[in-house]
């Protein structure tokens, strides 16, 4: 007769389903991802129904206003409000190049005053194309 106890074996768990799940997550989080620029800067352009041509956006200068009258040089935000430190960044984005075309995109909101400070620190530095982003109203149709 045996009197010693038997030995339990340690169970082994499977990983794969744990596995497949994380692999599932990173699948979905990737693809529900937006890779958009406009998803960076929040800001809700004004309507106009004319067309414009579009420019090439490598041989442009953006620059955005957004509704707390922040700046952004080409996505790239200047650290305060003030014209000579928007005359800095656009110095700096556009280098040598003064006769770039100037595209303003405000958003709806925002003040007239942090506008016209854009166009006066541009036409200071030299920029004579200077125009603004617009989206197409909504039809009612």
């Amino acid at each position: 007769m045996n009197l010693r106890p038997r030995r339990r074996e340690l169970p082994d768990p499977n990983l794969t389903p744990l596995i497949d799940v994380v692999f599932l997550l990173l699948i979905f989080f990737m693809v529900s991802t937006t890779f958009d620029k406009e998803a960076r800067i929040r800001i809700e352009l004004p309507e106009a129904s004319t067309n414009d041509e579009q420019v090439e956006e490598s041989e442009v200068l953006n620059i955005t206003v957004d509704a707390r009258g922040r700046y952004y040089v080409n996505q790239r935000e200047v650290v305060n409000r003030e014209t000579d430190t928007l005359k800095r960044a656009i110095r700096k984005a556009a280098g040598d190049r003064k006769g770039l075309p100037v595209i303003i995109m405000a958003d709806a909101k925002a003040t007239h005053q942090s506008v016209i400070r854009v166009m006066d620190a541009a036409s200071q530095l030299g920029f004579v194309h200077m125009t603004f982003s617009a989206k197409q109203p909504v039809s009612g149709d």
